[in-house]
């Protein structure tokens, strides 16, 4: 649809946006047991809360998007197999749906990159 074509960028950025702030809050539920989850003290959910938390405002600002995208991605994956998959095949029965959608989410992202309305947009442009 050409009308919607030039609300491309500015959804795109939306989207990059709220992924990674909703990835980060995830993240402080682990690190500092934030949002009605205990916090965890040590091991791979703690692990996989700092990434979150970090990966997480990267991606919704736009800084080195692609590259945090990409972990997270990786996480996510890693999350599912590990966490659910053993639940049942599908996401909907394993209840696995979430790390599937942020999975793909944040591949998209990484393949796509940070788009025109980012710091990594912002950064080159004034390199040039």
């Amino acid at each position: 649809m050409k009308v919607l074509e030039r609300f491309a960028d500015p959804a795109f950025a939306l989207f990059r946006f709220f992924f990674g702030v909703l990835f980060a809050f995830h993240g402080a539920q682990k690190v500092f047991g934030l949002f009605g989850m205990p916090h965890a003290a040590t091991g791979v959910p703690l692990v996989a809360g700092i990434i979150e938390l970090v990966a997480g405002p990267l991606i919704a600002i736009g800084l080195f998007a692609a590259v945090a995208a990409f972990i997270a991605s990786g996480q996510m994956a890693v999350g599912y197999f590990t966490a659910h998959a053993s639940g049942g095949f599908l996401p909907i029965v394993n209840h696995g749906e979430l790390a599937v959608l942020y999975c793909f989410a944040f591949l998209f992202i990484a393949a796509n990159g940070a788009g025109h309305w980012s710091l990594d947009a912002l950064i080159a442009k004034r390199s040039s």
